[in-house]
């Protein structure tokens, strides 16, 4: 009996102090951790991208007070967006519809009657992903998503996982082993484009994007300069300078095609690609330039110069440069004090990754996309961007009734 008693009064000892050392270890981590564990006031904020406490009106207005403070945020508190919790929320669709608006998503017959498909070339900051998505979305658009097959697991589950519960989003039938400067990179927006053809969504024009992209145009404004195009298309085409003639192959390309130079982004008319999807001569160009250097740098540029396509640019018009397409707004580090004002956020790569002081002149520019965008650079800059397209949607929305969709979570 004496030693069954001495045995439980162990058990008991035992489990007191397991239960002591927990409790210590578990106040530990909450000390240690309670930096990161305060910001987060309810599960909507902790499953949302960080929001910061700024005034972006003042921020566009350029005012210095608010300017300075958004800088002090960047250099002292700006929290990473972690992939793991867009994981977590797009593992439950319909907390994600609704912590994102996209439940909240109302658009008007103009936007219904001209939807815009997108080509998103991605390999990482999913975060950015979704919202460059959750800024340009309509219910009517449709999205073609190719991410890099060597992205990171968490990166591509989280792709998938947006591309489950939005039902306008989709992931490309083929996916590349993207490589810089490679035609994989050509192909992988030319799988997106071929899916986006097959689609039931009779888009009427296609954009592709990178994930470091960002609209400075809201998808209401967006049809209306669409609308202007009237069939043409917006992209940079200009003749090539000797140097970069180097990078083509020595043989002459197929059917005395001309050569012109650009860059790998645009905006097509859905007749351009029907067209360039059936002809023999793109067929034959585009075989061509697999052995060339970064052929989305001349791909686009010449084709859209061929007589008779869809939206044609005749050889015989000037060049057409990267300022005076609308399509993207980069800033290189090279033409700064001549062509931009200073870059406010870092240079990477001589390519300016914008600070929040820049968002007046991104706006004002004339550009309908900008580039580069990066939340663990400046978070301002992007939090700011979401805000005024807000705003500029409720000018730019008429004042008919407007159709609201509610998206039921997918089985």
């Amino acid at each position: 009996m004496n030693r069954r008693l001495r045995r439980l009064r162990k058990k008991l000892f035992l489990t007191l102090s397991l239960s002591v050392l927990t409790f210590c270890v578990l106040l530990l981590i909450v000390d240690k951790y309670k930096f990161i564990i305060e910001p987060f006031t309810s599960l909507e904020e902790y499953l949302m991208v960080q929001r910061y406490n700024i005034d972006c009106s003042a921020i566009y207005d350029r005012d210095p007070v608010e300017v300075g403070k958004s800088l002090l945020l960047r250099q002292n508190e700006t929290i990473k967006d972690k992939e793991i919790n867009l994981l977590n929320l797009v593992s439950n669709c319909s907390l994600f519809l609704r912590f994102r608006g996209y439940d909240q998503v109302c658009v008007s017959d103009k936007e219904k009657n001209f939807p815009i498909a997108y080509s998103l070339v991605v390999h990482k900051h999913a975060w950015m992903v979704e919202r460059l998505i959750r800024a340009t979305y309509s219910p009517s658009n449709i999205y073609c998503i190719h991410y890099d097959r060597k992205s990171l697991t968490r990166f591509i589950a989280a792709m998938e996982g947006l591309a489950h519960c939005l039902p306008n989003v989709f992931i490309a039938s083929k996916l590349e082993d993207v490589k810089y400067a490679g035609f994989s990179r050509l192909k992988a927006d030319l799988n997106c484009l071929s899916d986006l053809l097959q689609s039931e969504v009779k888009w009427k024009y296609v954009i592709n994007l990178c994930g470091q992209d960002f609209p400075l145009r809201p998808n209401v404004e967006l049809v209306s300069e669409l609308k202007k195009l009237n069939g043409a298309n917006m992209l940079e085409t200009r003749r090539p300078t000797m140097f970069k003639r180097s990078r083509f192959s020595r043989t002459p390309p197929p059917h005395d095609i001309q050569l012109f130079i650009g860059s790998a982004y645009f905006v097509l008319s859905r007749e351009f690609v029907v067209f360039m999807n059936s002809s023999v001569v793109v067929k034959d160009f585009l075989a061509w330039t697999k052995g060339t250097y970064s052929p989305d740098e001349h791909f686009w540029a010449t084709i859209v110069r061929l007589p008779g396509v869809p939206g044609e640019v005749p050889r015989s018009h000037p060049d057409i440069p990267e300022l005076m397409s609308k399509t993207r707004l980069v800033k290189w580090s090279l033409l700064e004090g001549s062509l931009y004002p200073p870059c406010t956020g870092v240079y990477v790569r001589g390519v300016c990754i914008y600070g929040a002081a820049e968002i007046n002149w991104l706006l004002n520019y004339g550009h309908w996309f900008a580039n580069k965008f990066d939340t663990n650079v400046d978070p301002i800059a992007v939090q700011c961007l979401e805000e005024t397209l807000e705003k500029r949607k409720n000018v730019f929305q008429p004042v008919a009734p407007l159709e609201c969709f509610n998206y039921h979570s997918p089985l």
